[in-house]
């Protein structure tokens, strides 16, 4: 029992910076009582004391601000960062060494009892504020769940899910989850980078194929200028299609590259 806290209090450490020492953490992080509250409700839930387990999970919202209910299964080293307003449900799981931020719902689809309604995080998925994933479907392990998504179909390893409704972006690295050069998982605090918008992605595309484009066209005309010189031996007269219009340094920066 007394490794698992010790486990609990160093993840905190690890992945906080602003954690400056293990009293601090005891005593001033909510999402590290809420797991410790959460505990007993769980198993006072499994053992069929249902309204104890409720009451318990009832008296950690109160105290911490995290609704997180007595059945949901929870692993370990998962750190609720900040985690005001965060709802866990009934038949949610969440793997060991997940991250969840404030704002965050995992919630249910369905009104059927007994049937798997919340979702499964597998294990190191990063929740980022304000995201919602609802429903009874897997969330792979070393996943990325971006700020304010809404995400309603499952999400495989590695991948980064972003938008309204959201969108999945396939691992860097093909693997379970992105990684450092020592082969260690790669933590992102707030779950997404710049470069993990598929819409900017899709933009910087657009763009630099645009201006390859009409580089290509204007180097077209420039030789279509130049036979034309040499058969008539005058210039044609002069086309703005020889010359490049297209700012695609500046749009990519107006996009974010």
């Amino acid at each position: 029992m007394f490794a698992r806290l010790r486990s609990d209090i160093q993840c905190i450490l690890e992945r906080d910076p602003a954690a400056r020492s293990t009293w601090e953490v005891v005593t001033c992080y909510p999402g590290l009582h809420a797991i410790w509250l959460h505990r007993p409700a769980h198993w006072c839930w499994n053992h069929g004391f249902k309204w104890l387990g409720r009451f318990i999970s009832h008296l950690a919202r109160w105290f911490t601000g995290i609704e997180i209910h007595p059945g949901a299964r929870i692993g370990e080293r998962v750190f609720f960062d900040h985690a005001m307003g965060t709802v866990v449900g009934e038949t949610a799981e969440i793997g060991d060494g997940c991250t969840i931020y404030q704002g965050v719902t995992l919630g249910g689809t369905s009104l059927y009892k007994g049937t798997k309604r919340h979702p499964t995080l597998g294990r190191d998925v990063v929740v980022s504020a304000g995201a919602k994933v609802l429903g009874g479907f897997e969330v792979g392990d070393g996943a990325k769940i971006g700020s304010n998504a809404v995400v309603i179909k499952p999400v495989p390893a590695g991948a980064t899910a972003v938008g309204i409704p959201a969108r999945i972006i396939p691992s860097k690295t093909g693997a379970s989850a992105d990684v450092t050069e020592d082969a260690r998982p790669k933590f992102t605090a707030y779950g997404i980078t710049q470069e993990d918008d598929p819409l900017s992605q899709a933009m910087r595309g657009l763009i630099d194929k645009t201006g390859s484009q009409e580089h290509q066209i204007a180097l077209l005309w420039q030789a279509i200028e130049k036979l034309a010189c040499a058969q008539r031996g005058d210039c044609v007269p002069e086309d703005a299609a020889r010359e490049e219009h297209f700012e695609a340094d500046k749009l990519n920066q107006l996009v974010g590259k």
